[in-house]
């Protein structure tokens, strides 16, 4: 059986990589190019919104060497999960790059598009016919919920891009998928061993997180009928058996197993080897087919309105005390906004970051120092704009001058800009983290295919 060789150009579209590497990894002649276009890692703007977290430009440019290297090559390339999110707004707008990049380019293309996105009343019957089961953590679900969501995805898996492979597209640009499935797709069409397919796809799902230089980008996996190779093709990236194992632990609550769409890969038993000092074998994995398929739904809804503030304390006996004088801040301004504002706390949340103390863990943090400053940052979230606004302006002079003792000359604390209040706009939370479960692997997804 002929191997199928995977070039993987990064971990992301928009993240960059090494143009010299790339076209290493073009020279080792692969059959299919894959990489990756978003994921929820940034939060439920981007699925709630329908827009990209990454800047346009960039993408466009990475999309450009891509398209020029697929071209060279004479083979298939496909981004996942377009514009971040994946939903179908995201996937046209990749398409309307690629359109733009056509016509600069002069090439003619075969495109073909995979929508992932799901109406509400499709997600509402499946509901109602005990269809959708929960992942934990997930939100109570409910048909008021789901009308409440902004934009539902679901995430395909191989069978749904082999769909997309079966049409002889020259580019695939697939909608929300799982990380994996657009590396492990052609292997497990051409006979790969599935259990090498899927891990093979895990390893290099991020590029070359998986070496000994992350920020290279590019790697090439080779896959056959018993396991697969992972090299990295920068000159300064090296991929070992640590490297290549310990990828297993990323963003992956269970070292040994990952769950897929029909199923789930086992590494328990797989075993890494070093063919020379920058290529590493791997096998032993084994997967494991279910019963029935499911996919995993994303939703996200709107969740309020946010505004916030920044100031910076300086002085020694506040910097000493930034935690004792946001808590006596919080209960005044509390008092304050239901006295002016007759607003009550459950129709608004009032949050303070303590930054250079605590600021990401919160109350976990465990080391005590004592800053030079603190930047505090006070998030003010309610159900409308307006009143998230006007909160933020009631605390405005407070902030700048709140004493944290009676007796002293009142304090002057630093505000980095003007005016020192920041309209956040809507924000969402994600309301969905569930599986559908689907008699055929295509009943939730759709494929358009057009010639440019």
């Amino acid at each position: 059986m002929k191997s199928t060789k995977v070039l993987v150009p990064s971990g992301v579209l928009g993240l960059g990589f090494d143009l010299k590497a790339l076209n290493t990894g073009i020279k080792n002649k692969p059959d299919i190019i894959a990489i990756d276009g978003g994921s929820t890692d940034s939060g439920p703007f981007s699925l709630g919104s329908g827009t990209s977290k990454y800047s346009r430009d960039a993408v466009r440019s990475e999309w450009k060497s891509l398209m020029k290297a697929r071209n060279k090559a004479k083979i298939p390339l496909i981004i996942g999960s377009c514009g971040t999110c994946g939903t179908d707004s995201m996937v046209d707008w990749m398409e309307e790059i690629t359109i733009e990049l056509a016509k600069e380019l002069n090439q003619n293309l075969k495109i073909a598009k995979l929508y992932c996105e799901q109406k509400r009343d499709y997600i509402k019957i499946n509901y109602k016919n005990s269809r959708i089961t929960s992942l934990n953590p997930a939100p109570n679900l409910n048909v008021s919920l789901i009308d409440e969501m902004t934009h539902i995805v679901a995430l395909a898996g191989a069978e749904q891009i082999q769909e997309c492979l079966k049409t002889g597209a020259d580019i695939i640009l697939a909608g929300r998928t799982t990380d994996t499935a657009i590396i492990s797709a052609l292997p497990l069409m051409n006979g790969s061993d599935p259990g090498a397919s899927w891990h093979g796809a895990k390893i290099a799902e991020c590029g070359a997180l998986c070496s000994s230089n992350p920020t290279s980008g590019v790697v090439l996996v080779e896959f056959d009928q018993i396991g697969f190779t992972v090299e990295a093709m920068s000159e300064n990236a090296f991929c070992t058996p640590d490297t290549v194992a310990a990828h297993m632990l990323y963003e992956n609550a269970d070292p040994y197993i990952l769950l897929e769409p029909g199923g789930y890969m086992d590494v328990t038993n797989a075993f890494y080897s070093s063919i020379n000092n920058r290529k590493v074998r791997v096998q032993g994995a084994n997967w494991h087919t279910s019963k029935k398929y499911n996919v995993k739904l994303e939703g996200a809804r709107v969740y309020g309105y946010q505004t916030s503030l920044l100031v910076i304390l300086r002085e020694n006996f506040y910097v000493k005390n930034a935690m004792k004088w946001t808590e006596k801040l919080s209960s005044f301004l509390k008092k304050e906004i239901k006295l002016r504002m007759k607003l009550n706390a459950s129709d608004y949340s009032l949050d303070f970051r303590h930054i250079g103390i605590n600021s990401t863990l919160g109350d976990l943090e465990k080391s005590e120092r004592i800053p030079i400053e603190v930047g505090v940052l006070c998030i003010v979230t309610s159900k409308r704009n307006k009143i998230s606004t006007e909160i933020a302006k009631l605390i405005n002079p407070f902030l700048l001058h709140f004493p944290l003792t009676t007796n002293e000359e009142l304090p002057t604390f630093a505000f980095p800009y003007s005016p020192v209040h920041s309209d956040r706009g809507c924000v969402y939370e994600f309301s969905l983290n569930h599986l559908l479960e689907l008699n055929n692997p295509m009943d939730a997804f759709q494929i358009k295919v057009s010639e440019v």
